[in-house]
């Protein structure tokens, strides 16, 4: 019994690291710079790479309404480990070099999945 408890405890243990995390990071610049940053970074076939990578769920460029000098990321990983190592691919210096070369400026926000939804929240979504 104590090992199934152990085991058990792992498992939830695992489970809560094994989180999804969504990144969200705010490019700015000046003069278009973050939307040409975004556009090459597609052309380039680099956000083809990111996506492709195993842990990857979503890595989708936006553009605000009301912001024409900000790109937003969202950016999505099955877990810490899929990023550590996104991070560690040869990706992470190109998208660098042409931060640096748009001179771009990033805001970063990170959330952890909940897919509990309340029954208060549901009554406001139209599916």
């Amino acid at each position: 019994m104590k090992k199934f408890l152990m085991i058990l405890a792992m498992s939830a243990l695992l489970g809560e690291n094994a989180m999804a995390i969504t990144v969200n990071i705010y490019y700015t610049g000046e003069n278009g710079n973050a939307r040409k940053f975004a556009e090459e970074m597609e052309q380039s076939g680099t956000v083809a790479a990111i996506r492709a990578e195993e842990g990857n769920k979503k890595y989708e460029y936006f553009y605000p309404k009301n912001d024409p000098e900000t790109v937003l990321l969202i950016d999505s990983w099955e877990n810490q480990e899929a990023i550590d190592k996104h991070h560690a691919t040869p990706m992470m210096d190109k998208i660098t070099e042409l931060r640096n070369k748009y001179d771009l400026h990033m805001r970063v926000e990170r959330y952890t999945e909940d897919e509990t939804i309340s029954q208060s929240d549901q009554n406001y979504i139209r599916k």
